[in-house]
C-alpha cells in the first residue's frame, strides 16, 4: 500500500491510472493477499503464491501484484521462522517441482504482460524442476527470478541499505524515500517487464533516464524535478507500455523487508500515511 500511494514515474498511484487500473485496485488486492501471505509458513510458498493470485482477481479488474505475491511469499516464509537473513536461504533452497507447478498455475491465472515464450520451462508447460531450478532458467531475463537464483540480492542488498539513507527514525511522509529507491533501482538495474515489452534498448533507455533525474539533484532542485517530471511522461507514452512494473516490484519488497528490520518507520508516519490494523473495507485517505 505505501508502494502505490508513492507517486513513481510510470506507475499508478493516486494521481495517476491506467486504462484499466486505478490505485484504488492495489489497495484492495493488498487487503486480499496479506492474510494469505501472513500463513505463507504454514501454506507453503507454492501455495501462498496460487492462492493469493486467485483472491487478487476476485478484486481487481486484471494484473495488480504477481510481482510482488512472489517477492512477498518467499520474505514472508522466512521471516516466521526467525531473522530474515538467516532464515531465506534455506526457504529458497527447500522449494519443491509442486511450488513451481502451483506457482506456475499463479502466473497462467495473474495473465502478466510481455510474458512471451520460453525454450526451457516455458509456462504454458508442466515445470521440469523445483521452483528455484525454474527462476535460474528465467534469471537471466527477469529480475524476480533472478532474486530467488541469487538469495535477494537487490531487495537486501541494494533496497534496504537504500531505503534506510532515504527514510531516517522519525520521518512522516515517507513519500519522497519511497520514489527515491525506485528512481536509484531503476537506474542501477534496467526493468525487465520494459525489457520484455519494448526490448532491451529501450529498457536501458530508461535507466540512463533514471540516473539524469538522479543527476539533477531531485527532489531538491526545479531541474530535478522537471527532469523526473518529464521521465514520467515518457514512461506513460505508448499506451503504458514503458512501465518499470519489475522495479515497482522490487520496491515493494524492499518496503517489506525494510520496515521488518525497522517497524519504528512506521510508527513515526503521518496519520493519512499509516497502514489499517484490522481487515475489512480499504481505506480511502487522501492524495
Amino acid at each position: 500500500m505505501l508502494e502505490v500511494r508513492a507517486p513513481k514515474p510510470g506507475n499508478v498511484h493516486p494521481g495517476a491510472r491506467f486504462d484499466d487500473l486505478d490505485w484504488r485496485d492495489f489497495v484492495h488486492s493488498a487487503h486480499a493477499i496479506a492474510p494469505i501471505l501472513a500463513t505463507t509458513a504454514e501454506r507453503g510458498v507454492g501455495t501462498a503464491i496460487r492462492d493469493a493470485v486467485t483472491a487478487t482477481r476476485q478484486v481487481a479488474p486484471s494484473n495488480t501484484n504477481l510481482g510482488i505475491v512472489l517477492l512477498l511469499a518467499p520474505l514472508a516464509a522466512a521471516t516466521a521462522r526467525g531473522p530474515l537473513r538467516e532464515h531465506l536461504e534455506p526457504v529458497l533452497a527447500g522449494l519443491s517441482q509442486q511450488d513451481a507447478v502451483l506457482v506456475y498455475e499463479a502466473i497462467r491465472l495473474a495473465l502478466p504482460g510481455g510474458l512471451g515464450t520460453a525454450p526451457e520451462g516455458d509456462i504454458a508447460a508442466t515445470p521440469p524442476g523445483t521452483l528455484r531450478e525454474m527462476m535460474q532458467l528465467a534469471a537471466h531475463r527477469d529480475s524476480i527470478a533472478a532474486e530467488y537464483a541469487h538469495g535477494f540480492p537487490i531487495t537486501l542488498d541494494e533496497g534496504v541499505p537504500r531505503l534506510a539513507a532515504r527514510w531516517p527514525a522519525g520521518l512522516t511522509d515517507p513519500r519522497d524515500a519511497i520514489v527515491g529507491l525506485h528512481l536509484e533501482l531503476l537506474a542501477q538495474t534496467p526493468d525487465t517487464l520494459i525489457a520484455r515489452k519494448c526490448g532491451r534498448a529501450v529498457a536501458g533507455e530508461a535507466s540512463e533516464r533514471a540516473r539524469q533525474v538522479l543527476a539533477r539533484g531531485w527532489p531538491d532542485t526545479t531541474a530535478g524535478q522537471d527532469e523526473c517530471d518529464r521521465f514520467d511522461a515518457w514512461l506513460r507514452a505508448d499506451g503504458h507500455r514503458r512501465n518499470p512494473g519489475t522495479t515497482a516490484d522490487l520496491v515493494a519488497s524492499s518496503l517489506f523487508a525494510f520496515l521488518l528490520i525497522h517497524p519504528d518507520r512506521l510508527e513515526a508516519l503521518n496519520p493519512q500515511w499509516r497502514l489499517p490494523t484490522e481487515t475489512g473495507q480499504p481505506p480511502r485517505p487522501s492524495d
